[in-house]
């Protein structure tokens, strides 16, 4: 499955979680009311999300003549894909990494931290960028957002549906027995609801990275250089964990923070660094170890 089309699966599974759970607490009011405060959380975070984001990692703005390697290469890359040239920042941090973010290409920013300015090659670091310019025009952070309302609002109603069903707001016939496997139903969707949507709002994430990958390898035609980048900055960020928050961590282009086995994976942003560089050059590792 493309990751385009995946993506879409995605979202219509959340949507439809989200109409079952709404249909469960009895009905159109719980849906529109939870839907409507999700919604309006991620509206402000639509909007304002690249200037939290920036201001978090202390992401300074710089000129083209104060970073002319970075800047030169961004604005080849956005001629080819046929976006505006985004702001660029530079986060004072040793740990490799980057991220772009902006509600759509003409009020977009990318920011690449020192680490990862001083460890790239020009052709890695070209990789990098077009990977975040992919992003950017891929329009992952509406997509993004659209995932998070639907997960807030899933989360939001199965917790209304909970309190609801203690305190006898719905399902009120059919005596003891049917109320106690209202009860019973109602905290297994309060456990299990919020986790399947975070889990699919994940998969939503781990699919755009995907997608951003093929597209910066097409833009530059040399998908050994951004999977050589990647290789090098899983294993230097390992090394040199960035202090990153959970919220924001599926913004950069690697995982900012160190994880590890079965459990780190599944409910991590990015997918597993071996299967990326897999998916860009048909082998785990660029030096084929």
């Amino acid at each position: 499955m493309g990751n385009t089309l995946k993506t879409a699966f995605l979202l219509t599974v959340l949507t439809l979680m989200l109409i079952a759970i709404g249909g469960r607490i009895d009905g159109r009011n719980g849906l529109i009311f939870g839907f409507l405060v999700a919604a309006g959380m991620n509206f402000f975070s639509y909007f304002y999300s690249d200037k939290i984001a920036l201001r978090m990692y202390k992401a300074q703005p710089v000129t083209r003549e104060e970073l002319p390697r970075a800047y030169a290469v961004v604005e080849r890359m956005t001629q080819k894909l046929g976006i505006p040239m985004p702001k660029m920042y530079v986060i004072p941090t040793e740990s490799p990494n980057a991220f772009a973010t902006g509600r759509n290409p003409k009020h977009a920013s990318v920011a690449v931290t020192h680490g990862i300015l001083n460890l790239l090659n020009d052709e890695e670091l070209e990789g990098v960028l077009a990977h975040e310019l992919g992003h950017v025009r891929n329009r992952d952070i509406l997509t993004s957002s659209i995932a998070a309302t639907l997960a807030g609002a899933i989360t939001l109603i199965a917790r209304m549906g909970y309190w609801a069903s203690l305190f006898g707001g719905y399902g009120g016939g059919g005596g003891q027995g049917s109320r106690d496997r209202g009860d019973a139903g109602s905290l297994v969707m309060l456990i299990v609801a919020p986790i399947a949507a975070m889990l699919v709002q994940l998969a939503v994430s781990r699919s755009r990275e995907y997608e951003a990958d093929a597209t910066g390898a097409h833009t530059t035609g040399n998908p050994y250089a951004l999977a050589s980048a990647l290789e090098k900055i899983d294993a230097y960020a390992k090394r040199m964990p960035m202090a990153a928050s959970p919220s924001s961590a599926h913004l950069f282009i690697a995982q900012p923070f160190v994880g590890g086995g079965m459990m780190a994976n599944l409910f991590s942003t990015h997918p597993p660094m071996a299967k990326r560089i897999e998916r860009l050059i048909g082998r785990s590792s660029v030096n084929g170890l």
